[in-house]
């Protein structure tokens, strides 16, 4: 297991994403509102890729899981 210290920079370059800040905060403004009845990972604007490595995040418990959790977050405002 990958033990390393995650940032929201480092997700989403591993879900393939810009990951400057500016884009990561214009990625949250297009996003935000995100109904609450919605798993994230069931989120219209992932990949199917996407989708599978936050669903996996949140089944295997993994260290990326407080990331996507906080990705989460802040979508739902």
């Amino acid at each position: 297991m990958d033990t390393s210290f995650h940032t929201m920079n480092s997700l989403f370059s591993q879900l393939g994403l810009p990951d400057d800040d500016a884009s990561i905060e214009k990625f949250v403004r297009q996003h935000q509102g995100l109904d609450k009845k919605v798993h994230l990972d069931k989120a219209p604007f992932w990949t199917p890729a996407q989708a599978k490595f936050i669903e996996e995040a949140f089944q295997d418990d993994s260290d990326w899981t407080e990331m996507v959790d906080h990705l989460d977050a802040l979508l739902r405002h």
